[in-house]
């Protein structure tokens, strides 16, 4: 798996008790992880530039045409 198909872009919808590291309508890059999906939870590179765990029902997945789409993950 090449790196970028490693990587969905995501919109955050729901913050509530971590709005420190997300913000609502933000695009955020969400890191394929299997084992955190079956647990209900995204790892998310968030405000600090890691990835953490957060709640899937915080995010929804979205579709970029692809020249946005690579311009958004070469600036993450």
């Amino acid at each position: 798996m090449n790196r970028t198909s490693a990587r969905q872009l995501v919109v955050c919808i729901q913050n509530e008790d971590y709005a420190a590291s997300l913000e609502k309508r933000k695009i955020y890059v969400a890191l394929r992880d299997a084992a955190a999906e079956a647990h209900g939870l995204l790892r998310i590179v968030d405000e600090s530039g890691e990835d953490y765990l957060y709640p899937k029902n915080f995010f929804r997945a979205i579709e970029l045409p692809q020249t946005v789409r690579r311009a958004v993950l070469s600036a993450a």
